[in-house]
């Protein structure tokens, strides 16, 4: 059923933690492996990341079925199954933002993405802050969809602004594209720079870029200011944030599916998410990309729950001052 309730104005938001444990949007790292995001929401959840969150309500979605075959169709490894995915996302965070709440949607892999601003632009909402180490602009303009399927998480922000098949372009109540190109802000990609770099066309689109460079040469309170005062001109009020944890740098944070450098550290990211939180402009966030498998031990787990935990801070004291808990 699809919901089209505007986003409540949240004055005294509460966080809604919603689990979406999916690899579909990834490649296999190996034949007949399947990645190991999906486990991400668990591990996190075992963390305390609930606790650090001040434990809100709790959506669990379901695990969806990997499949590392094509299908008839699409070009798109589990295009359908993604399709699927993102209507139960939207649906979870429209019924948060329909509230008032702040939902923080726990990946998984990149496409979440989806769901979640299929559910802003049915609630009135526009704006994208895309925070990640890639630009994730794969699109049949720039590669060969007859060479090899597409994974989507390399393409959430092509999808996104409406590039790529319509499986995953073209969505219910939702006219054009889920964000348009002058509403985006993409913060982190690292890659531009390489001679192989893929995305070059993004340099003739409205897409507002911040490289990884720039980030660590202004420093992320710097950059979170220019965010705001890019949102602000637009007149943006209602945006969504999407952290890939892969902009982090691989000295900090190598159990990602693909690592690089140079990349922030944990309290750089932290840093960055909270001055974002504090403009009021963002309604809702996903953290994607962490991979368990390739943590074995838990050791950046923790972490994580920490970055989450900071750099929503401002969403959580706002909650608090607008509804104090009981005197006793």
């Amino acid at each position: 059923m699809v919901n089209r309730r505007p986003i409540v104005a949240a004055a005294a938001a509460q966080f809604r933690l919603i689990t979406a444990p999916t690899s579909l949007g990834l490649r296999p790292p190996a034949p007949g492996v399947e990645p190991g995001t999906w486990r991400a929401p668990e591990v996190l959840l075992k963390a305390g990341l609930e606790g650090a969150l001040g434990n809100p309500d709790v959506t669990a979605l379901s695990k969806p079925a990997y499949h590392e075959e094509g299908e008839d169709g699409t070009r798109i490894r589990n295009g359908r199954a993604i399709r699927e995915y993102m209507f139960a996302i939207a649906e979870a965070v429209g019924d948060a933002l329909c509230v008032g709440s702040f939902p923080v949607v726990i990946g998984g892999d990149c496409t979440v993405v989806l769901g979640a601003l299929i559910a802003q632009r049915r609630a009135g909402g526009k704006g994208l802050v895309h925070v990640d180490g890639h630009s994730d602009f794969f699109h049949p303009g720039n590669y060969d969809t007859t060479s090899r399927l597409g994974a989507a998480a390399g393409m959430d922000l092509a999808l996104a602004t409406g590039r790529g098949e319509k499986l995953l372009t073209e969505w219910d109540d939702v006219d054009g594209p889920l964000v348009a190109e002058e509403d985006v802000i993409q913060i982190g990609e690292r890659e531009a720079v390489l001679p192989d770099y893929a995305f070059h066309d993004m340099d003739g689109t409205r897409i507002s870029r911040i490289m990884i460079e720039d980030v660590l040469l202004a420093g992320v309170d710097d950059t979170a200011d220019r965010v705001d005062a890019h949102l602000a001109e637009r007149g943006l009020e209602k945006a969504w944030l999407h952290v890939d944890l892969d902009v982090l740098d691989m000295k900090f944070m190598p159990a990602v599916d693909c690592p690089g450098s140079p990349g922030l550290d944990f309290d750089q990211l932290a840093s960055l998410v909270s001055g974002l939180a504090e403009s009021d402009r963002i309604v809702g966030a996903d953290f994607t990309i962490y991979d368990p498998d390739r943590d074995p031990e838990g050791a950046y787990a923790g972490s994580i729950v920490d970055v989450i935990a900071r750099g929503l801070a401002p969403i959580a004291r706002k909650s608090f001052v607008e509804n104090p808990p009981p005197s006793i």
